[in-house]
């Protein structure tokens, strides 16, 4: 292990930033969050600030590492305890200073913020706390942060932090306990679990005291508590803090806090939102050899156990080189199409009304690397299409390939008024070139088309050639000149 003790700001950004890109699952979404009107900063609706690049896009997040210091030796991460790579901290202090720095040149529109484990979870999730505490109450800061919260660190630290992010995040890492206790036997999936299960009771149970007239002494507590802080803000008041087991004065137990009685909050008291934007996690995939049937079903159990809001999905990259893990084959890098098809399977258990049972199955445990999952879903169930355009019911019209959502209720509406023809179709945006295989208007098929499997699928995966070779050459494009005689032809 490398220690660099004299680095300057720019050297840790270098090099923590670099250690946080394995980290996927930092997207800012859902949540709305005003500003006092004294501070820099707010976060809209989609998570993204309202400041955007000139040319239209919403700026990203600073992603960053606390430290890439870690006493784990887990035999995926690049930042195991046995490798020997220069290691880097930033103070909350050099945090804050960025995140604002970076803000006021509009690079950015918020924090994500992951570290390694430095010394104990309780003391990284300690520091990661005095960092947003720091951003919110001595900066003002009003953009939005996503925290990734340690497995192992304290409840009262973990449930703490939620008063100040708008996401926090929990890495399930690998999809089994098995898994884990090959790869990273110093974590277990009950540590990652617990806190988990834990964050999903106290949103649901601010929800609830936001949602009422009045509220219990609880609520007031929880302000009082979030305004204690001021610009003094230090490790020593932290310690202070949990070391003492937060003082009866102050302790934030919200599982035994509601007392009986109501109290409204006084003038100018704003109900606080417990992370506003929920929960997410991710799993890394390809290191061990779990089908897609099982990760898809794992994932439907943390949405229905836990309400995250996203599960991703992170391709396996076997960054220390270890022979006993899965290698890229023959230089290809990544094979980022499984990482695809899990994500549009999630796509559609998310809002599509699949579950993991209609996609795969133990008979048929991958997904098809030629067609994507609704595509394949589909064909596999012919007997129910097609599907009469200007009668089916909502739920039947997203299970269509080439309608969704947004083009199915634009049907329902547009259909309240005249008889829908392919044409009204392809202006509700509708993708005629996968749907007319699967739908009738007005009792015909826009051609004569047999409804037959074979044919269906050839049909199908002629559109989808182009797709896959973009997804699996994705780093792979080239400038052409106009006499380039190397073009990729259908």
């Amino acid at each position: 292990m490398v220690i660099k003790e004299d680095l300057s700001i720019m050297d840790k950004l270098t090099i923590l930033s670099d250690a946080a890109k394995y980290d996927v699952s930092c997207s800012s979404s859902g949540v709305e969050r005003g500003n006092n009107g004294k501070g820099i900063g707010n976060s809209k609706a989609c998570g993204i600030c309202h400041s955007f690049s000139a040319d239209g896009r919403c700026i990203s997040l600073l992603k960053i590492l606390l430290t890439n210091e870690c006493i784990y030796n887990c035999r995926y991460c690049i930042n195991r305890s046995s490798n020997d790579v220069v290691r880097a901290t930033f103070s909350p202090e050099e945090i804050c200073e960025l995140t604002m720095q970076f803000y006021r040149r509009n690079y950015i529109e918020g924090l994500f913020l992951s570290s390694g484990i430095i010394i104990s979870p309780d003391e990284t999730m300690k520091r990661m706390l005095e960092t947003v505490i720091l951003l919110r109450k001595k900066y003002n800061f009003g953009g939005y942060i996503h925290m990734k919260a340690i497995p192992g660190a304290s409840d009262d630290i973990i449930k703490f932090a939620g008063w100040f992010v708008d996401r926090m995040s929990i890495n399930l890492e690998l999809p089994t306990n098995a898994a884990l206790k090959e790869l990273a036997p110093s974590k277990s999936r009950q540590s990652i679990l617990h806190p988990m299960n834990m964050i999903k009771n106290n949103i649901h149970m601010n929800r609830y005291e936001v949602g009422m007239k009045h509220t219990n002494n609880y609520l007031s507590d929880v302000y009082n508590m979030y305004n204690t802080f001021s610009d003094d803000t230090s490790n020593e008041m932290l310690d202070t803090m949990f070391n003492d087991g937060l003082a009866a004065n102050n302790r934030l137990n919200i599982n035994n806090r509601l007392n009986t009685g109501n109290t409204e909050l006084s003038a100018g008291h704003r109900y606080k939102r417990y992370i506003p934007a929920g929960q997410s996690s991710q799993m890394i995939i390809g290191a061990t050899k779990e089908t897609d049937y099982q990760l898809v079903t794992i994932a439907q159990n943390l949405y229905d156990k836990y309400d995250l809001k996203r599960v991703f999905y992170s391709a396996f990259v076997n960054v220390n080189m270890d022979e006993s893990l899965p290698l890229q084959e023959d230089g290809k890098g990544v094979p980022l199409l499984r990482e695809h098809r899990l994500y549009q399977a999630d796509w559609l258990m998310r809002f599509y009304g699949f579950k993991s049972y209609d996609l795969l199955s133990e008979d048929n445990p991958n997904f098809n690397a030629f067609l994507d999952p609704k595509c394949d879903w589909a064909i596999r169930h012919l007997d129910i299409f097609p599907v009469e355009i200007n009668t089916a019911p909502y739920a039947l019209l997203l299970k269509v390939p080439g309608i969704g959502v947004k083009s199915a209720r634009r049907i329902i509406n547009a259909r309240r008024m005249s008889i829908l023809d392919f044409t009204s179709l392809k202006k509700a945006g509708v993708v005629l070139k996968r749907a007319v295989y699967f739908i009738t208007c007005n009792g015909r098929m826009m051609y004569n088309i047999r409804i037959d499997q074979d044919y269906i699928t050839n049909a199908l995966i002629d559109n989808d050639k182009k797709k896959i070779y973009d997804i699996e050459h994705k780093d792979c494009y080239k400038q052409l000149s106009l006499f380039d005689c190397n073009v990729i032809s259908e």
